[in-house]
């Protein structure tokens, strides 16, 4: 890889290209948005190519899935069909992970998406990512989790069954081999 948050030129070309191939056999999910305006927008941050690339080693497989208006901002989700491998087997929190004494997982949440460079997804953008097509049908992903809750010792998490897109709670400090997290990107 380049330097540090960079990456090289070849690098840069592999990953556009990845990147074209998914939002081009995947329509569906940005049906008014031009690749060449995203590649355009993409070029110009190469910061940004970083984190994307980051999203795609975790297996994230980012994609575009919608576009500010007010900001020209596109946004980049996790589109894998289940929840990010590289992702999986983590808490929610490093408070979470520092107060569970037995088998503490190696990580959490919100450190792997801050090292990452991408937000958790919110409930109501986890369930617009559903509206687009059935994720998470044999894994989970935690959700950004409100203040109130995880006061309280929780978290919540989302997943897809029984053609509904399901929302639950769980202790912060649980841990499952199927359960990852899906994040967002602003480019």
């Amino acid at each position: 890889m380049g330097t540090q948050n960079t990456l090289s030129k070849e690098e840069q070309s592999d990953l556009l290209e990845k990147l074209r191939a998914r939002f081009e056999k995947n329509m569906h999910r940005h049906p008014t948005i031009s690749w060449l305006e995203v590649k355009t927008r993409i070029e110009s941050i190469p910061e940004k190519l970083w984190t994307l690339n980051k999203m795609e080693v975790s297996g994230g497989e980012p994609d575009v899935v919608g576009k500010d208006k007010e900001t020209a901002e596109y946004f980049f989700y996790d589109c894998s069909k289940e929840s990010p491998k590289g992702r999986r087997s983590i808490c929610y929190d490093r408070a979470a992970q520092l107060g569970r004494k037995k088998y503490p997982p190696e990580n959490n949440v919100e450190d792997m998406a801050k090292e990452i460079g991408i937000e958790l997804l919110t409930e109501t953008q986890y369930r617009f990512l559903q509206s687009l097509e059935s994720f998470d049908m044999k894994t989970s992903s935690w959700i950004k989790t409100p203040d109130t809750i995880r006061k309280l010792g929780g978290a919540l998490f989302g997943d897809y069954r029984y053609e509904t897109v399901f929302i639950y709670h769980n202790g912060a400090d649980s841990y499952y081999g199927a359960r990852g997290f899906r994040g967002c990107l602003k480019v």
